[in-house]
């Protein structure tokens, strides 16, 4: 059978064992020579390809239902279901997402990126299925690391409880992003090595029937198992042992490395296009690592994404027990660092921008409400983070700056971020969350003309009628605009907004006489920092024009072009001030 004749999974129902490894190996072929040419999650899907052919052989998709936790898994499932054209031809590379999206096929239940939730949302989908009286399968696909979030531990308590079918497919691959942390991680280690046979047995403990696969990339162990548990009519467990990468040895070899990967060479597993510059997250590891070795008090805490906050493993052997991974599990971390903070130490909470919005409760509960000095460090904001819907960095000013009693941060240039970063920790009267800017910062040599001393507007450039206000990312718009301006006699007056969980009123009384504000924000206009500065400059009668991103579920988009459609290129910042003077 030729790849291009597999349109839905009955095109595979009629293969013997053979034809399905060898479906198996051709399509683990096509999936590495995109993820080389393309990039993507490299390791979940290879280590999955034939668990996931043998539950679209077993399974009677879409009738039984399949959620996948995170999804970054699902390509292979993309692939056997309609779209494998994206996978075959270079030139549809683009025509999918890496995660599953049921805009793009009636096999995608959910759009979904980030973790822990396929068990919450198939328990919804046995409780909509038995209260309608249907008999379809429902399945659960969620890998070790996912185990270990707490709303996939309270979805495993709930299904437990079911006495319908309810099928759980545990993907063991004993990795997260980076290696796994916590104690449920142990019990699956026990499980493993006693080929499921222990007694501490948390899915029997919770309830479910139990079937364990020593070889999870053994098709024909696969099939055998699904089909044993298929049409089960109570909640049962498929633990599957599987290796992250399998088939590309660089990504068997480094598997860290290759959970996500840009476009690499096969064989070397270098990047085609390496980065040549040091980036954020390294300048955060490195300013860490120094205030580790000064102050005994400091805890760096991450959530999972080690890598992405610029903790490599011999950063994290470095920093010892100074540093804490509690998994995928933003809750707890941020929780976790409200206790450091109350028992004395200092907690810094490096994490992606989309993914503390998993903790937005304890921001505001154990944190603000109790104004403990907890540190976060954010990454991956703005428009620059990722373009896809599950896990845009562009919501965070919106979502941080209106918590009352957190103060947001946001520096322009390297000197500033680490100048924050050390003023916030000098200081334990306020929680602070530092938004770092998303690029590299090659170009980003110049010296602030003083030193970060505290929450304010800077005054960049002195001028008259006309201001621009820009957050930290977006400054360089502003600085650009403004020049622009001053070659057709307008000299403009630019503003750094430093903090953007409040407004600076000394500096913004100085504006009262304005003709006009234009503030540019790298978030969201609704509840961002521009709104709190019109509704200040409100009382002068000044006219403020508040510019930056969209109120939406952006995705696969390309940063410049939304950034051109938006007006907030300089040249049309400039353009639309000289035309509303």
């Amino acid at each position: 059978m030729n790849l291009s004749d597999i349109h839905s999974p009955a095109d595979i129902k009629g293969m013997d064992a053979e034809d399905l490894m060898l479906l198996s190996a051709r399509l683990r072929t096509v999936l590495i020579n995109k993820l080389a040419a393309r990039g993507g999650h490299v390791g979940p899907n290879l280590g999955v390809v034939e668990a996931t052919v043998a539950l679209h052989y077993v399974f009677d998709a879409p009738k039984d239902k399949i959620v996948f936790d995170v999804s970054h898994q699902s390509y292979v499932h993309k692939m056997l279901t309609g779209r494998i054209d994206a996978f075959i031809d270079p030139a549809k590379y683009g025509d999918v997402t890496g995660y599953t999206n049921p805009r793009e096929s009636d096999f995608d239940l959910f759009s979904m990126g980030h973790t822990s939730s396929s068990l919450s949302l198939a328990c919804g989908l046995v409780k909509a299925r038995d209260i309608a009286g249907g008999d379809e399968n429902v399945v659960a696909f969620i890998g070790d690391a996912s185990l270990g979030g707490g709303e996939a531990l309270e979805g495993l308590d709930t299904g437990g409880t079911f006495k319908s079918n309810f099928i759980v497919v545990v993907n063991d691959n004993q990795m997260s992003i980076a290696e796994n942390h916590g104690a449920v991680y142990e019990a699956l280690r026990e499980l493993r090595e006693s080929n499921g046979m222990s007694p501490n047995n948390i899915f029997r403990n919770f309830g479910y029937e139990y079937l364990y696969v020593r070889e999870g990339n053994d098709l024909r162990e696969l099939v055998k198992a699904f089909s044993a548990v298929k049409g089960s009519d109570r909640p049962v467990v498929v633990h599957i042992n599987t290796m992250k990468g399998l088939g590309l040895p660089v990504a068997e070899v480094e598997k860290e490395k290759f959970h996500w990967h840009v476009p690499f060479d096969m064989k070397s597993g270098a990047a085609l296009n390496p980065q040549r510059s040091l980036s954020y997250p390294d300048l955060f590891a490195r300013q860490m690592l120094r205030k580790i070795e000064e102050d005994n008090r400091i805890v760096v805490l991450t959530a999972g994404t080690p890598g992405a906050i610029g903790f490599t493993a011999e950063r994290r052997a470095a920093a010892g027990d100074r540093f804490v991974d509690v998994g995928i599990a933003e809750q707890d971390a941020v929780a976790m660092a409200a206790g450091i903070a109350k028992g004395g130490g200092r907690p810094v909470f490096g994490v992606m921008a989309t993914f503390l919005q998993r903790a937005y409760d304890q921001l505001s509960q154990e944190v603000a409400i109790n104004r403990l000095p907890v540190v976060a460090v954010t990454f991956g904001t703005g428009v620059f983070g990722i373009p896809d819907e599950t896990h845009l960095g562009f919501f965070d000013i919106a979502m941080i700056s209106n918590i009352p009693g957190i103060l947001l941060l946001a520096p322009s240039t390297p000197q500033e971020f680490e100048e924050m970063i050390d003023w916030t920790l000098e200081q334990d009267e306020v929680p602070v969350v530092v938004r770092c800017p998303t690029y590299p910062f090659e170009s980003e040599t110049r010296v602030l003309p003083e030193k970060f001393t505290g929450p304010s507007y800077r005054i960049v450039e002195e001028g008259s009628r006309v201001a621009i206000i820009a957050e930290g990312g977006f400054l360089g718009r502003a600085t650009k605009a403004a020049a622009l301006l001053r070659e057709e006699g307008i000299a403009p007056t630019v503003v750094q907004a430093r903090m953007l969980s409040d407004v600076d009123r000394k500096v913004l009384d100085s504006l009262r006489g304005y003709d006009l504000v234009v503030t540019l924000e790298d978030g969201i206009v609704d509840g961002g920092f521009g709104q709190k500065v019109a509704s200040y400059m409100a009382q002068f009668s000044v006219r403020t024009i508040c510019k930056g991103l969209p109120k939406e579920f952006l995705n696969g988009y390309n940063a410049s072009d939304l950034l051109k459609s938006l007006g907030l290129m300089p040249d049309r910042i400039a353009a639309e001030i000289k035309e509303r003077l």
